[in-house]
């Protein structure tokens, strides 16, 4: 398995110099961004064309439904519902993170759109930029092909149609990217100002935070062993005041949930509410040992690919950082309680598990094979992701 923190690559187009240089870096992109626009189209095509035979719109389905219309309540009137189930249970609002309804409430204030088309946009958007951030990590990881072919997988994910709607993972996958990318290139205050953003769009953050914040102390050790102790912190200080920056936009919706609530921890009680809390992997236990066998067999199948998606990313040896992202948004979503439907969506932002796949694709002998393969894989979450919002249950 090739070594990722050592291999020789051709230097690309740096996606932070200066602006002179935008053509030349958004050339160097273009095949990527392509790639990935090509297999959201076929997902929504798919969709188009099976909705009206199902009697629905397929932009409603996109924009106006689960998730996205607790976010649009939140951009029209802020924070303040709460809903009631008929068991009794109590849903607030303020279990959704503010970013992507200030973007749907701006967007909405400066263009025709309503808050629901402004949503999809920002989905869209955001998608294309998330899909460039993928791209530049496979790229500097390895080599354009693997970038272009790397950002292709992460949209024909088989949860992709998430991307298309109203929802925060093209959002947060951007801003990570980004951020992971940042930290790559030594541009810690940007990667912590990305990581802020992050953390005003889901708590997946937290998995962000730790990546940055493991890798500065890794550093910092490793410095400290073989170099000049003096000035150990002087020399480092961009980076701790991006990993001080990181965590300031996931404590501080948390400190704002506290203080509306009047209670410090109050934002794990609106967590839990939703049957949302840490329990270790308890809830995916029992829920695989309460489904018939060939279903149970098949999951945990899923399961131990999975897994071996990890262990492949540590034979990779991606940098720590990466690595320590990819792994901390897979643990954190499998042990949660929440709807186990909702977990493969969850653990989306993860693109690093598909650099070991991506790698084997751009090697193909041919382009030809790569592009097959690609626009099989697109076709079928296409087909998977109508078929799921076509349906009754939540992504």
């Amino acid at each position: 398995m090739p070594d990722l923190q050592t291999r020789t690559r051709p230097v690309a187009p740096d996606p932070g110099a200066a602006w002179p240089r935008a053509g030349a870096v958004l050339a160097h992109a273009a095949p990527a961004l392509a790639a990935y626009a090509a297999v959201r189209a076929v997902g929504l095509l798919v969709l188009a064309l099976w909705a009206p035979a199902a009697g629905k719109d397929a932009l409603h389905l996109l924009g106006g439904r689960w998730d996205s219309v607790w976010y649009q309540r939140i951009a029209e009137h802020g924070y303040g519902y709460t809903a009631t189930l008929p068991d009794g249970g109590v849903h607030p609002d303020l279990a959704f993170f503010p970013l992507l309804p200030a973007l749907e409430r701006g967007l909405a204030a400066v263009t025709p759109f309503t808050v629901e088309g402004a949503g999809i946009a920002v989905a869209w958007s955001a998608g294309l930029l998330a899909a460039w951030g993928v791209f530049a990590v496979g790229a500097h990881l390895r080599d354009r092909r693997t970038g272009v072919v790397l950002a292709a997988l992460w949209g024909a994910y088989p949860t992709g149609f998430v991307q298309s709607m109203a929802y925060t993972e093209t959002l947060f996958t951007a801003c990570a990217a980004w951020s992971l990318y940042a930290v790559l290139k030594g541009r810690w205050i940007t990667a912590g100002a990305l990581c802020v953003l992050a953390g005003l769009t889901r708590p997946t953050a937290a998995a962000l935070i730790a990546a940055l914040a493991v890798t500065a102390v890794a550093v910092l050790l490793r410095e400290r062993r073989t170099g000049d102790r003096r000035g150990l912190l002087r020399r480092n200080a961009r980076m701790l005041l991006g990993v001080c920056l990181a965590p300031l936009g996931w404590l501080g919706y948390v400190v704002f949930v506290a203080v509306r609530e009047g209670s410090p921890f109050a934002y794990f009680d609106v967590q839990a509410r939703w049957g949302n809390s840490i329990d270790g992997g308890r809830a995916l236990a029992l829920f695989v040992a309460g489904l018939p066998l060939p279903a149970a067999l098949g999951l945990c199948a899923a399961l131990g690919l999975l897994g071996w998606l990890v262990v492949l990313c540590v034979r990779q040896r991606q940098p720590l950082p990466v690595l320590v992202y990819t792994v901390a948004v897979v643990v954190v979503s499998l042990i949660g309680s929440g709807y186990f439907g909702s977990r493969p969506r969850l653990m989306m932002p993860a693109f690093p598990l598909l650099l070991p796949p991506a790698v084997a694709l751009a090697g193909m002998r041919t382009t030809a094979r790569t592009a097959v393969t690609l626009t099989f894989l697109a076709l079928a979450s296409a087909v998977y992701g109508a078929w799921t919002l076509l349906g009754s249950g939540p992504p």
